[in-house]
């Protein structure tokens, strides 16, 4: 149900707009049909493929090529030769790895808090830490034990199947 008197203009406004824009498109295509039209007639007449010849929209801008650097590559001609680069000087590695190992270096907490304290490390501080400590050096140690019996083991095993194989080989050679 429309209101009396205004919501059935107002449609036909909307659609009087829609109908205008969609008109100017379509006049605007159509202007681009015909330009298109006249290009593909010149490019038959004259014979150039339609990417040679440039369109009247566009304007032609001139190619822009990247600077050649020559590095490694050594010219004849002499205008390439202005062009080359002076051989590169390998950094030096020294000072680099120098840095990453000073700052791979792990510095120790507890000074920190020791330092900031002023006095050494408290007692009860000691005696809490130290039953912890010596747990863990004791698991440690079983792993680093039972590391080291895996690869014995592995190594045995790998010895044995080379021995192994090396009767196999001179029996069959009898």
């Amino acid at each position: 149900m429309a209101a009396p008197g205004g919501g059935l203009e107002a449609a036909e406004e909307a659609e009087g707009l829609v109908l205008g824009r969609l008109e100017e498109e379509a006049l605007k295509r159509r202007e681009r049909l015909k330009a298109l039209r006249q290009r593909t007639l010149q490019n038959q007449e004259s014979g150039e493929p339609e990417s040679k010849i440039p369109r009247e929209d566009e304007e032609e801008e001139p190619v822009k090529h990247k600077e050649i650097k020559l590095r490694n590559y050594d010219p004849e001609d002499e205008e390439l030769k202005k062009r080359k680069l002076p051989p590169g000087k390998p950094a030096s590695v020294e000072d680099t790895v120098k840095e990453q190992l000073e700052a791979a270096k792990p510095e120790p907490i507890i000074d920190e808090v020791v330092g900031k304290r002023g006095a050494g490390i408290p007692e009860d501080l000691k005696r809490d830490v130290s039953k912890k400590l010596e747990k863990l050096e004791k698991r440690t140690q079983r792993a680093i034990a039972e590391l080291i019996r895996e690869r014995l083991k592995g190594q045995e095993e790998e010895l044995a199947s080379a021995v192994g194989s090396a009767k196999q080989e001179g029996s069959d050679s009898d």
